[in-house]
């Protein structure tokens, strides 16, 4: 049986909203949080972007449930001997559990150092690269490295969680699956994708965990509720590697001017129709996910709560 957690949007919510949401999660019987990890949103209307570390350290104050970065990217932005001290640290402090979710990233986040925006093959081989300084410090060991894109010298994490942090790998297209499951201890994709989920497993990932996510929004009001999803996360139907190269909240407002509320209404569940929830929810368990996180879009996450608590988690559980 699958689990299914909670996806927290740093892009929408401020700090306090966010710790919020994880206690009501954990309130509503979710499993577990996934945390974006963004400087920037995605588009003005959404609004934040607070720092995901500091985040996760009050979440675990606040809640007892597991927390993944989703996704968090070691390449440009920050360099992965500090992300493997935030989540050494974030990991210590969860006791456990703490999951770290990497990717290739987003010039939208990433370019923000005037550093150049590498193509997708190169940030994948960055990707590798950082992976191994990751977990090289993971040992608590002196770690020093000269590599095709990152140096370390002398570096050593001396706190530290009593196991290594699991690293799950993000990947959208079909060489990152077969990137993810060989550095990956497990996938991250946010469509229902059986096929995904098979080349993972064939590509080495075996029996290593699955997950995906997917946005939904809840309201008595479905055309309210779809003009809702319009309005904060057209950019989500954006094609192709668009999202990874767009540079500016601006420019993903621009693009997002050709997304249709009819190209959101078949992507996104909105309303508050049980079978509309099950139904999406559905379609990634089939697929073989292990666990699915969803996020609710917008203002109403009491609601959301209250129907996934009564309405929906009862059902998918069986």
């Amino acid at each position: 049986m699958a689990d299914f957690g909670y996806f927290l949007s740093c892009e929408e919510h401020s700090p306090a909203e966010l710790v919020e949401q994880a206690r009501m999660a954990e309130q509503a019987g979710f499993d577990s949080l996934w945390i974006s990890d963004h400087y920037h949103p995605w588009n003005d209307r959404q609004g934040q972007s607070p720092f995901v570390w500091t985040v996760i350290g009050a979440l675990s104050q606040a809640v007892s449930l597991p927390v993944e970065t989703a996704v968090t990217c070691p390449l440009v932005r920050t360099h992965p001997a500090v992300i493997a001290q935030a989540a050494a640290t974030s990991a210590a402090q969860l006791g456990g559990r703490f999951r770290l979710g990497v990717g290739t990233g987003e010039a939208l986040n990433e370019h923000i150092l005037g550093t150049p925006w590498p193509e997708a093959p190169v940030r994948l081989e960055m990707l590798e690269e950082a992976l191994q300084i990751i977990r090289q410090l993971f040992t608590g060991e002196q770690t020093s490295h000269r590599g095709k894109h990152y140096t370390v010298e002398n570096a050593r994490l001396y706190t530290l969680p009593d196991e290594p942090v699991p690293i799950d790998v993000s990947a959208f297209g079909p060489q990152a699956a077969e990137v993810a499951a060989r550095i990956g201890d497990g996938l991250i994709t946010m469509a229902p994708d059986a096929a995904m989920v098979e080349r993972f497993r064939r590509g080495g990932g075996g029996t290593k965990p699955v997950y995906g996510g997917l946005k939904v929004c809840w309201g008595a009001d479905r055309e309210e509720a779809l003009r809702t999803a319009h309005h904060l996360w057209a950019n989500e139907q954006l094609p192709g590697e668009l999202p990874q190269i767009l540079p500016t909240p601006r420019h993903f407002e621009q693009a997002s001017e050709l997304v249709t509320e009819e190209r959101v209404a078949s992507a996104v569940p909105c309303g508050d129709h049980p079978k509309t929830h099950l139904e999406a929810l559905s379609a990634f368990v089939d697929a073989g996910f292990d666990t699915v996180y969803v996020n609710q879009i917008g203002k109403d996450q009491q609601g959301f709560f209250d129907f996934y608590r009564t309405k929906v988690l009862p059902q998918l559980r069986g």
